[in-house]
């Protein structure tokens, strides 16, 4: 799905500085996210991605410049969060209903709607008949399965992921990206998938967003790929993957 030409774009950037103290963290940031693509956001440790989610998702207010959401379909009702690790405390008991439910604090629906709700979400993420299981019973990848299901019960027109893979073994980490790569096909829902794993980038992104030394490139993949930032940040193993590649051709 690409978006519709004259499309307003979901998130757009003009100029923006972020930061925290006098320094800025990043600046001069221009930057679209339009509907129906699949982004991620790259960079190092340190490098910005924190305070551009945290920008992103109205938490800090940029010093400089504009940055709009579509208040049609990125307001804060159609923004889906998954974060990083789970954000509940596992002394409590927990179902995986009340997980999901969650994700509609602050959705205006009807009660009624709830269960339709999430029963979809469940079944989009592969966890159809898990709603009365224990939370804390599951797998790490049935987890962060959960945790999508809880941002798309609001039914979203973007999901924005704070490097969701980061605590999964190898097995259960290829499964949740394949899902998540279906759920974009299949329900066209716009992602932004922040990480900095780049063979991860390389596979599923449409586009990418690559912070480094306070600067943004934002583009195509393989242009921002191709990016002298991208091979300072990224400079072995993009050589690997080019050496690789090369062989192959041979």
């Amino acid at each position: 799905m690409t978006a519709a030409p004259g499309e307003r774009p979901l998130l757009a950037l003009r100029g923006v500085e972020l930061g925290y103290g006098r320094a800025p963290v990043l600046a001069g940031v221009d930057w679209e996210v339009r509907a129906g693509e699949f982004w991620f956001l790259l960079g190092p440790n340190g490098s910005g991605k924190t305070t551009l989610l945290r920008a992103i998702l109205g938490l800090l207010p940029p010093r400089r410049g504009t940055l709009a959401r579509d208040p049609a379909r990125a307001g804060r009702a159609q923004i889906g969060f998954v974060p990083q690790r789970c954000d509940m405390n596992p002394a409590l008991p927990t179902t995986v209903r009340e997980v999901v439910t969650l994700g509609l604090v602050g959705v205006p629906h009807a009660r009624a709607e709830r269960p339709a709700r999430i029963a979809r979400a469940l079944a989009l993420v592969g966890l159809d008949g898990f709603a009365e299981r224990s939370f804390w019973a599951l797998s790490g990848g049935e987890r962060q399965r959960a945790l999508v299901a809880r941002a798309l019960v609001r039914r979203p027109s973007l999901l924005i992921l704070d490097e969701p893979t980061e605590s999964l073994d190898v097995t259960s980490e290829a499964a949740f990206l394949d899902s998540l790569a279906a759920l974009h096909r299949d329900e066209r829902v716009s992602v932004l998938f922040v990480t900095h794993r780049l063979w991860i980038a390389e596979r599923f992104a449409s586009h990418v967003a690559l912070a480094w030394r306070g600067a943004l490139v934002a583009g195509p993949r393989d242009a921002t790929l191709a990016h002298a930032h991208a091979a300072a940040a990224f400079g072995s193993a993009l050589r690997a993957r080019a050496g690789a590649a090369a062989e192959q051709r041979a």
